[in-house]
């Protein structure tokens, strides 16, 4: 697995007080033009960005793959909850995200204060659980892009049960075929490092974030096998990005599976 290390380029930020203004910058003229029910999002943003910038100095690479405007897909692997927050943070633009729907309906106090701090995050509530219901997310995908938006996913589904990256699900194939959008693949660094699954309080360390050149896909968004082989190039690209071990299954079968760092390579 590729360390944070092996992120260093010329492209890097070797500052992260120059990203942060530069962010904050874009970012307030963002706010200024993005009409008003974007307004926990911004204010959100302005509030963490200093705070998370100088805490965890993330080191960025290739953020000028990023297109400034028009439809475009995020396409990251997923390490920690805090991928949903680092990788946002460093992008000029909002992004937004297809969350569980069960984020949004946790009962009492708590249960307000998640759905409140994900609307905030810029996610929206999907029914996850497959069939019909996976094609309601879709749709919501693909309105999302319709509307010039930048949307962020994780092909894998899920975070990795290991840190190892996982088979994606041909859903983003869909959306860059359908939508016409670029692919952006990121690859995130150490965030499972700094929030594993389960842990509330986050430590402190460097966080990485890496952009790949955009990745254009047309052709039959009804033929599966060509779904699959679009999927797999985006994957592909993610693990050359990350350096991550890849894993031909879906991760969501290896958490069943009960495959976890100690036993991973038992089950090589």
């Amino acid at each position: 697995m590729s360390s944070l290390s092996s992120n260093a380029s010329s492209d890097s930020w070797p500052d992260p007080r120059l990203l942060m203004v530069y962010v904050r910058t874009i970012g307030s003229i963002q706010a200024k033009l993005e009409p008003m029910n974007n307004l926990p999002y911004g204010t959100l943003r302005a509030f963490l960005t200093p705070f998370l910038m100088l805490l965890f100095r993330p080191k960025v690479k290739g953020l000028r793959n990023v297109p400034s405007a028009g439809p475009l897909i995020l396409a990251s692997n997923h390490l920690s909850f805090s991928d949903s927050i680092f990788m946002p943070l460093v992008v000029p633009r909002k992004v937004t995200f297809l969350a569980k729907s069960e984020y949004f309906t946790s009962p009492g106090p708590k249960g307000l204060l998640k759905k409140l701090t994900f609307i905030a995050l810029g996610q929206v509530p999907v029914d996850r659980s497959g069939g019909r219901r996976s094609e309601a997310a879709l749709i919501t995908g693909l309105e999302v892009l319709a509307g010039g938006n930048s949307l962020g996913i994780y092909p894998e589904g899920t975070r990795s049960p290991d840190g190892r990256l996982y088979k994606g699900r041909t859903g983003i194939a869909r959306l860059a075929i359908e939508s016409g959008a670029p692919v952006i693949p990121i690859a995130m660094f150490n965030t499972d490092k700094i929030q594993p699954t389960g842990t509330v309080i986050p430590k402190i360390m460097r966080v990485g974030i890496t952009f790949g050149e955009p990745m254009y896909f047309e052709g039959d968004s009804t033929d599966l096998l060509y779904l699959r082989e679009v999927t797999d190039l985006i994957m592909k690209r993610i693990q050359q990005l990350s350096g991550q071990e890849y894993v031909d299954t879906y991760a969501v079968k290896a958490k069943k599976s009960g495959i976890n760092v100690e036993n991973s390579e038992e089950n090589d």
